[in-house]
């Protein structure tokens, strides 16, 4: 995985461990690599590994059973899509209609082009 600047590296393999659940990589209720195991395929230490399943814990997306390893909770995917859909109102779109409206580009305009791409 290519890390980018701007984002902790944690939070962008938090980001791509909810993209593996999401995508059915990781299925719910299931066991996720172990943090050495993550750690060594990703390149980083491990302690970032602890620190993005401490946060994922903290989200209820994975659980860890002690002396097993960590696991997809059940309602990991609900809980990820809840997210992403209000990070996507809160951030995404916010940002979206203000580029478009230093752009010039009115609400039909993008309803226009919206309607070609369904």
């Amino acid at each position: 995985m290519e890390f980018q600047n701007g984002k902790s590296i944690f939070l962008q393999i938090a980001d791509n461990i909810t993209d593996k659940v999401v995508s059915g990589e990781f299925v719910e209720g299931h066991k996720i690599p172990s943090v050495r195991e993550l750690a060594s395929e990703m390149g980083v230490n491990p302690n970032t590994i602890m620190r993005t399943y401490s946060e994922l814990q903290a989200m209820s997306i994975i659980e860890n059973k002690r002396g097993i390893g960590y696991f997809v909770s059940t309602e990991a995917q609900k809980i990820i899509l809840e997210n992403k859909k209000q990070e996507f109102f809160d951030k995404v779109l916010p940002d979206f209609l203000r580029k478009a409206e230093v752009l010039g580009i009115s609400a039909g305009d993008l309803k226009t082009h919206l309607d070609t791409l369904n």
